[in-house]
């Protein structure tokens, strides 16, 4: 009895974080789903139109274009980032660290990270610059290695915007799966890998059979955490390219962003997020069901 009223007693402290919470995520939400299922442009009276905001969202060519350029996308921030940053991470622990000292380890590591830190602005507007055609840092190193052929407008060509915004996203999203493994790679009991080098285990076989297995938690992490990253992508996208040129590199975030401020299509816009969000609950759920099934098996 008197436990829970001590419990009771900490529930108070609970208190302005839900407010804020309910202030900054739900009230709005609430209103972005309400407002989907209306006609407005920001100005007046939203007019109750139904469900035709989603039947026209689902029959348009450009929003079905948009959450391809996001598959992709995934690819650039989740995937290979995860894979390049558990690699880099072991031999940043494993071999770096006992070789050269943790120091350099931790200056490697923040190196890597540093995209993280730097805002977005100004990463995207230095990528813009070395991407320009006209004056971009890699044409000109690619004409001064006599491989003028291969220069290109990285991102104002329809062919090359997608995958170079990719390349960027590469750089940006590295340093963070990095440093989470690199923790989780601390918890791992050396003794693990001392009985693997007595069995006679290449680095290769100890990463595979070792070190995968056991920072599987952070595993999921980030790859549930990326990828919710890249379905709210919205700084880089607006920076570099703003959706274009053709629309090669229309994301949905952006697309939303057109419908609510350029068009004044705040509705439409709307059931863009909507669809959105409802995307991101669902693949969150199912990330965090298949990491709970592996933690109990």
């Amino acid at each position: 009895m008197a436990g829970s009223t001590k419990n009771r007693g900490y529930a108070v402290y609970l208190v302005p974080g839900l407010v804020a919470s309910t202030a900054v995520i739900v009230v709005p939400l609430v209103m972005t789903v309400y407002i989907s299922f209306t006609k407005w442009t920001g100005i007046g009276s939203p007019r109750w139109v139904g469900l035709d905001n989603y039947t026209r969202l689902f029959g348009d060519a450009n929003f079905w274009a948009s959450f391809g350029h996001i598959v992709l996308l995934i690819v650039a921030m989740a995937v290979i980032p995860t894979f390049l940053g558990l690699v880099l991470a072991a031999v940043l622990f494993d071999y770096v660290a006992k070789r050269f000292g943790d120091r350099w380890a931790s200056v490697l590591r923040s190196g890597y990270y540093l995209p993280q830190v730097l805002p977005v602005a100004v990463t995207g507007i230095i990528w813009g610059w070395i991407l320009h055609p006209g004056y971009g840092a890699l044409d000109r190193i690619l004409e001064s290695a006599g491989l003028g052929s291969l220069a290109r407008n990285w991102l104002g060509d329809p062919k090359y915007a997608l995958f170079s915004v990719m390349a960027v996203m590469i750089w940006f999203q590295l340093g963070y799966p990095i440093v989470i493994f690199m923790s989780g790679l601390q918890r791992i009991d050396p003794q693990l890998y001392e009985a693997a080098d007595l069995d006679g285990a290449t680095w290769w076989q100890r990463f595979r059979k070792i070190t995968i297995a056991m920072i599987r938690p952070e595993l999921y992490v980030v790859l549930v955490t990326t990828t919710i990253a890249t379905l709210k992508i919205f700084g880089q996208i607006f920076v570099l390219t703003r959706g274009g040129p053709s629309n090669a590199t229309l994301v949905p975030s952006y697309f939303a962003y057109q419908n609510f401020f350029e068009k004044a299509q705040v509705g439409y816009g709307s059931a863009i997020s909507t669809v959105l969000t409802v995307l991101i609950i669902i693949l969150a759920t199912v990330f965090l069901r298949l990491q709970n099934r592996a933690e109990r098996s």
